[in-house]
Order: structure tokens, then sequence, then C-alpha cells
């Protein structure tokens, strides 16, 4: 299993919206890395959400249900499904990910315009202990 980091602005698509639907297609992504993340998930893998923008947070634990398929007319993009697992106890900010000397190396950190990026595991742990408090 892979982890992920998948941002969406919380007014367009958020966690509320997802634990809502119960499930949703990522779609709309077009840039070309974000893009090649996607097509290396796969069923099982797990992802951070984050509420990019206004509210700077990780805020819950998204599965991977289906791995991408093509998006957009010439297909050139990609899309996969996912569905919500869990609220995180609470939000993690951006500042406090920024401020853990262990999250350096996070993806996310180094390729900020990025609204999908892959997460190391020991990194996973770090996002789940601070999630907790």
């Amino acid at each position: 299993m892979r982890y992920w980091l998948m941002r969406s602005e919380p007014d367009v698509y958020g966690w509320d919206h997802l634990a809502r639907d119960g499930a949703t297609e990522w779609d709309g992504v077009r840039n070309y890395t974000a893009r090649n993340f996607l097509k290396e998930m796969q069923p099982g893998d797990r992802a951070i959400f984050y509420h990019s923008n206004t509210e700077k947070a990780a805020v819950g634990i998204m599965e991977i249900t289906r791995a991408w398929r093509p998006d957009g007319e010439k297909g050139e993009w990609a899309s996969v499904a996912v569905k919500p697992v869990e609220k995180l106890p609470r939000p993690v900010t951006l500042a406090e990910i920024k401020a853990e000397p262990r999250l350096a190396k996070l993806e996310m950190l180094r390729q900020s315009r990025l609204s999908v990026t892959p997460v190391r595991d020991e990194e996973w742990a770090v996002l789940l202990e601070m999630a907790k408090g």
C-alpha cells in the first residue's frame, strides 16, 4: 500500500462533501506531474484529504477504490475513485507540518503547487501522530 496527499479547496469540494457523498471521482487534475501520481495509485492505497487555500490543513483519510482512468475530452488526464475512511481527530495545519522536522522532505512542501503528491511511510505515521494531538 502506498500513501498520498490530495488537495482540494474546501468550498469547492471538501471533506464534508466527501463524507456526505460516500465516494467521489477525483478528477479535474490538470498538471502532468500530479496526473502521473494519479496513474500510480492502486485500490487500497490511502490518501490524506488536505483542505487547500483557506483552511490549509490535513482533515481526513481517504481510500483509493479504483485505479486511474482517462479524464477529459482527449483522455490525456487521469482520475481515480476515492471514498472516505475517517476524519482526522483534529486538523493538522500547514504551519504545524512546516514546523515538524520529520516532515522536512514531505513532497507537498517541496512541490507546493501540486494537488497530488506521494507521502512516505514514515511521514504518514508522523501526520497521523500529529492528528491525534
